[in-house]
């Protein structure tokens, strides 16, 4: 990232600039402002004519600022510049689920790439605070929208990530978490047979259920409970990949498939019930550190830029089949909880609850193929990663006070 200090000032002018130049209902040059300034102009000897070319002149300058980079925000307080790519190469990418945690990230890289991004998200665990940064910016738009109803756009890829992801968000609405899957990924695999776009499917680690294969290829089939609380967001994503596979061989439409794995990182909703999220959320606040079950079950955790930056790589390489995305790296959940108990010098206790059901009691990537593939693995540390999440979880206590962390129960996501 820039130095942000001179790029936010300059930014500030550029937004003063655009407030006081144009009108809010068609982005003209207020009449009434100029007006205004003519009169005071006039009654003090000053040139009006220069006056107004002198302000047209830095209103340009401060649009073609505003063209070229983020704006900061509380959110997003640093500035991303977006390079000016010449037509052939400049795309027009979808972000369904674009102002989610592991989205709006996706949307900073094409952003930063100088690609046009469409978000399309309706919000469920989306957050308008996660894309404020680039609302000015004439390559980014936001349209408020369901995938599980059709829309019409012209586009050149698409990734697919709209979905509840945290076992209580998604299984709050099950019923909507199985459309969001089944539908919104028919209606998306039918705007990329329509406009012939190429597409990314959002998976997870989900599929391979409580694996009895460790670690997990992509060839492993899965163990999973079709019937169990987890089965809307585990069978839901498996349906999805086999709509991608028919698309492709009956229609010829260009897919990727990413099996995602723990991740973590800023951004991420700090109710979402997720292991990183209500440890370090209890650790900061002194709370006990709750783990369902005895803590010897293990995961694999990787950072968001490791993540996005390997969704980009399998969107844009010439593999089709399906990619472990994640991080090799085994913790049991005991330990990664002491980890974090240390990391925040936390007066926490670890206490131990039921277990809940069906949770996995192993899960780590198998990577060889994303190695091979996309010459991808995870670049930074788990350590490095939580320093990262422990301060952005700070500055959202600070902000916001006191939060509950979200037990296992279904649970519909709160605001941040």
């Amino acid at each position: 990232m820039a130095d942000t200090e001179p790029n936010a000032k300059r930014v500030k002018i550029a937004a003063n600039a655009t407030s006081a130049m144009e009108s809010p209902g068609n982005g003209e040059i207020s009449s009434s402002r100029i007006q205004k300034s003519r009169s005071w102009e006039d009654n003090h000897g000053v040139d009006d004519d220069a006056v107004r070319e002198e302000r047209i002149r830095r209103f340009i300058e401060d649009q073609q600022l505003l063209a070229s980079q983020s704006i900061p925000t509380a959110a997003t307080p640093y500035v991303m510049k977006t390079p000016k790519l010449p037509d052939a190469q400049r795309m027009k990418i979808l972000v369904t689920g674009g102002a989610g945690f592991v989205g709006s990230h996706l949307v900073d890289k094409v952003m930063m790439q100088g690609h046009e991004v469409i978000v399309l998200d309706n919000f469920f665990t989306g957050n308008k605070k996660n894309i404020e940064h680039w609302v000015h910016h004439p390559n980014f738009s936001l349209v408020r929208h369901d995938v599980t109803q059709p829309i019409l756009l012209e586009v050149d890829q698409i990734y697919h990530l709209a979905c509840p992801a945290s076992p209580p968000h998604y299984q709050y609405n099950p019923v909507k978490t199985i459309k969001t899957s089944t539908m919104g990924t028919l209606n998306m695999l039918g705007l990329a047979k329509r406009v012939k776009a190429r597409m990314l499917l959002a998976s997870t680690s989900e599929i391979y259920g409580d694996p009895t294969v460790h670690p997990q290829p992509e060839s492993y089939w899965g163990n999973v409970n079709t019937l169990g609380p987890r089965a809307c967001y585990d069978e839901g994503k498996r349906v999805a990949e086999t709509m991608m596979y028919a698309y492709k061989n009956q229609n010829d439409v260009e897919v990727r498939v990413a099996r995602i794995f723990n991740t973590f990182g800023p951004r991420m909703h700090p109710n979402d019930g997720r292991v990183v999220s209500n440890f370090i959320i209890q650790a900061l606040q002194d709370k006990d550190i709750t783990i369902y079950g005895d803590g010897s079950q293990t995961r694999s955790f990787q950072y968001v830029s490791d993540l996005v930056e390997g969704l980009v790589r399998l969107m844009n390489g010439d593999y089709d089949g399906p990619v472990n995305l994640g991080n090799p790296d085994e913790y049991s959940i005991k330990d990664f909880a002491e980890q974090i108990q240390v990391m925040t010098k936390s007066n926490s206790e670890i206490i131990f609850l039921p277990k809940v059901a069906d949770d996995p009691s192993q899960r780590e990537p198998d990577i060889t193929t994303a190695r091979r593939e996309l010459k991808w693995k995870p670049e930074v540390h788990v350590k490095e990663g939580l320093r990262k999440a422990i301060d952005y979880f700070q500055s959202v206590l600070d902000h916001h006070g006191e939060i509950v962390p979200t037990g296992p129960e279904a649970s519909k996501p709160k605001g941040k």
